[in-house]
């Protein structure tokens, strides 16, 4: 019997796929969310490395939002994650959004993400 984390694996190999064929050398913004906390990295995989991230652990933002599970903290981690990319030089990206479906703070960080000027 498969548990709920097999499949989430499977969920997420399987969009991984999709955006590798899709990507055409975009660098691609991965979002993880836990049940407390919301991450988000721009991620170049042709060259192996992470270009920009952010997430509701870091100092500034803990003491500015009143949770880090909740859409208000996946919009500001979207704005956060977009002005640092654009710093890097990056503004066309793939969306990655794992495992998760595309709703909530999903949804939220994707949006806070294109208005702070990403393209996907």
């Amino acid at each position: 019997m498969k548990t709920s984390r097999d499949l989430a694996n499977r969920r997420k190999a399987r969009v991984r796929r999709s955006l590798k064929s899709h990507a055409n050398g975009k660098p691609r913004l991965s979002v993880f969310r836990s049940s407390k906390n919301i991450y988000a990295q721009v991620i170049d995989d042709e060259k192996g490395v992470t270009v920009a991230s952010a997430s509701t652990l870091e100092a500034d933002l803990r003491k500015k939002l009143k949770t880090g599970s909740d859409r208000a903290a996946a919009s500001e981690i979207g704005k956060i994650v977009a002005e640092r990319a654009t710093k890097a030089g990056i503004s066309d990206v793939v969306f990655d959004r794992g495992s998760y479906i595309y709703h909530g703070r999903v949804k939220a960080l994707a949006d806070a993400a294109r208005e702070g000027g990403l393209k996907f």
